[in-house]
């Protein structure tokens, strides 16, 4: 279940980075900086998750 749960968290990660990228090309500053902090918070917590230890 929690490798599921992991795939799905970085498919997000995915999504919200491409989305930021439509959003840049669009002119919406904000909103595509956002989804980026977003990524990398979620990424970031990825990783935490996964650590060995």
């Amino acid at each position: 279940m929690f490798d599921w749960i992991m795939s799905l968290t970085v498919l997000a990660v995915i999504a919200l980075v491409l989305g930021a990228v439509a959003m840049w090309r669009r002119g919406e500053r904000r909103r595509a900086v956002l989804m980026a902090v977003a990524a990398l918070v979620i990424a970031g917590n990825v990783a935490v998750w996964s650590w060995p230890g």
